[in-house]
């Protein structure tokens, strides 16, 4: 219940960007729970998740998008158009960029598709804040506000959380009056077998390098709760080619016995008791290039 005298408001915000520019870590600290995997390397996040921040005066949904850019193959077509679609879905639309260097092409086409096809306001972002050279403050910020055309704007760090205070009051002062859309101790709209598969997922990215992070996919088999305070999980980790199939092994099975132990820490919260987890790796040639496999894995489009 909103004690104050002003309405409650509630709305949808897209979370929008190039790859690797901090959007699921923006999300999670304004959710302040890890709804998104967070990685170095770029195109972490591959579909659209809601992040629920509840107040007592409001509801923001942050909608974190996947990183638009310029698509290799089928998974990264079907990443772009989820994140553009989300443009036109939602009532704000943060522009998130990397605020530490000048912009580059990627950015320009991004601010170019918000000011062509949004229809809603947008507020730009410049995170990373805090890795900016005092001497290129201005530059890189005027570089950036010529892109964004009309937009509000902030410099923030999301990693520190300096700024996302003003930066969340620029978005209420958008939203819409509404009550509650989702129950007020609810945090994301996956559920507890899509969480684990990418708490999964983030374990292999946080150990490999090269061709293989992009390569991976995680689908899970089985989620059986054999006790109270037990629940069994059988996994099945995707990759394309035998040569990353055996770097995800490791020697000894090495490797995969570290991403089980790793990601079951990780998921154990979300369940709330023990987990046993079982992993598999099986490799699946060019999954990402077939739209039927994307569709099995749950990244095709609906």
């Amino acid at each position: 219940m909103n004690s104050s005298d002003s309405p409650h408001k509630s709305g949808f915000v897209a979370v929008v960007g190039k790859p690797n520019v901090g959007k699921s870590t923006l999300v999670n600290a304004y959710v302040g729970a890890k709804i998104a995997i967070v990685s170095d390397k770029p195109q972490t996040t591959r579909r659209v998740i809601r992040g629920i921040l509840t107040r007592p005066d409001a509801q923001v949904i942050f909608v974190d998008t996947p990183g638009i850019h310029k698509p290799l193959h089928k998974l990264g077509s079907v990443m772009v158009a989820a994140a553009t679609h989300a443009v036109n879905e939602v009532d704000v639309v943060v522009f998130l960029v990397d605020g530490s260097r000048m912009p580059n092409e990627e950015d320009a086409r991004i601010g170019r598709l918000l000011d062509e096809r949004c229809r809603v306001p947008v507020r730009l972002a410049l995170n990373k804040m805090d890795l900016l050279k005092p001497q290129n403050v201005q530059a890189v910020t005027e570089a950036y506000w010529a892109l964004a055309k009309h937009a509000d704007w902030m410099r923030l760090s999301a990693t520190r959380g300096e700024n996302l205070d003003k930066l969340l009051d620029q978005i209420l002062a958008r939203l819409p009056e509404g009550p509650e859309l989702y129950p007020a101790d609810q945090v994301t709209d996956q559920n507890l077998q899509a969480i684990a598969a990418e708490l999964i997922r983030e374990q292999v990215l946080a150990r490999t390098r090269q061709e293989v992070p992009h390569a991976v996919a995680v689908a899970i088999e089985q989620w059986e709760d054999r006790r109270a305070d037990l629940t069994h999980i059988s996994a099945t980790i995707y990759v394309e080619r035998d040569s990353q199939k055996a770097i995800l092994i490791g020697a000894g099975g090495a490797m995969l016995k570290e991403i089980g132990q790793h990601a079951r820490a990780e998921i154990e919260p979300w369940v709330g008791h023990q987990v046993y987890l079982e992993l598999w790796i099986k490799v699946w040639d060019k999954w990402r290039e077939r739209e039927n496999s994307l569709r099995e894995l749950g990244l095709g489009t609906e």
